[in-house]
């Protein structure tokens, strides 16, 4: 397909977290023709509901980004589920997506997959090369067996599947609900109503040392919208940044730009989780011109604003402020 504006895109996920971002960023491309399949409407772990959104919106394009995750607390509490759901659906979602005629598959998988010791920073041909960090493997997993599928159907059927990995997201409309957000939306949270309440300290799982990269979700978003338009091979390709940054640092600067004034607090009996994650992005330079451009302390300044708003929304005043 050559240009958005000459065929149909079905997002899966379209109305969450980062799939409002990539619609946006679909539509800001020329994209005129945008099928979101809500979950309200079409359960996409069944062969039911996958048939019946690829009816309704006859697509051209399929770009799967609806997952079941969360962070290391919602990983060990849900690993049969969310390995079941994540693979679930979309092992039937490519299958009925080459059955329907869809002419592209963009498959978005997770860092997650990585092994837990891959050396740093990852590159894509290391994604086999040990097993993944035991919090979040079923998870990891079950993304990472959609690779295989894209790579066999390309093989067998010479079905256009390809399969991007962003890292870890975070920005403006994330999940702050402390039961499944993820390492940033959950310290924000934890700072500001500290913060608030007047704490003299937070705690943070952990030790502080295990690194992690975050891409701002809607740089993202511009890597998933280019890998669509112009990739078609069938390497999996990294998104991110290309820094490496320490909770501990990381905690530090959330502290600063929310203006948390208390002590910081160290559970080391919690999980550090995977003991550091950055990302090789030669890949996506090189195959479609990919770069991410917000720099991290700006995202993360927005990210808080975002979050100080949509509490002041909900009639929760802030009172250090």
């Amino acid at each position: 397909m050559s240009g958005w504006g000459r065929g149909r895109v079905m997002v899966t996920g379209g109305g969450g977290f980062l799939g409002r971002t990539v619609v946006a960023r679909l539509e800001a491309a020329g994209a005129t023709d945008i099928f979101v399949p809500r979950s309200a409407n079409y359960d996409l772990r069944t062969a039911d509901g996958i048939d019946a959104a690829l009816s309704e919106g006859r697509p051209d394009i399929v770009i799967h980004l609806a997952a079941v995750v969360g962070g290391i607390g919602a990983n060990r509490e849900n690993p049969g589920r969310f390995f079941y759901d994540n693979a679930i659906m979309g092992i039937q979602l490519i299958e009925r997506a080459r059955l329907a005629g869809v002419s592209k598959f963009v498959t978005i998988g997770t860092v997650c997959s990585y092994p837990k010791f891959a050396p740093v920073p990852f590159i894509e041909d290391d994604v086999w090369n040990g097993y993944p960090e035991e919090t979040n493997a079923p998870y990891g997993l079950a993304k990472k067996m959609l690779l295989v599928q894209s790579q066999a159907y390309r093989e067998q059927y010479g079905f256009n599947a390809t399969y991007l990995i962003p890292v870890n997201l975070y920005g403006p409309g994330d999940n702050f609900d402390p039961r499944t957000s993820h390492v940033i939306p959950a310290l924000i949270r934890k700072c500001v109503e500290a913060r608030d309440a007047g704490a003299d300290h937070i705690e943070v799982w952990g030790t502080g040392s295990a690194s992690r990269e975050f891409i701002y979700v809607d740089d993202a978003a511009e890597g998933i919208v280019l890998g669509a338009e112009r990739y078609d091979g069938a390497d999996p390709v990294n998104l991110g940044t290309g820094q490496e940054i320490t909770i501990r640092d990381l905690v530090t600067i959330i502290v600063r730009q929310s203006g948390f004034a208390g002590e910081i607090r160290w559970d080391t009996t919690k999980p550090d989780g995977q003991p550091r994650r950055a990302l090789d992005t030669t890949r996506a330079r090189d195959r479609f011109g990919f770069h991410a451009s917000t720099p991290f302390d700006e995202g993360l300044a927005r990210t808080i604003e975002a979050y100080e708003r949509s509490r002041q929304g909900a009639g929760q005043s802030p009172l250090g402020r």
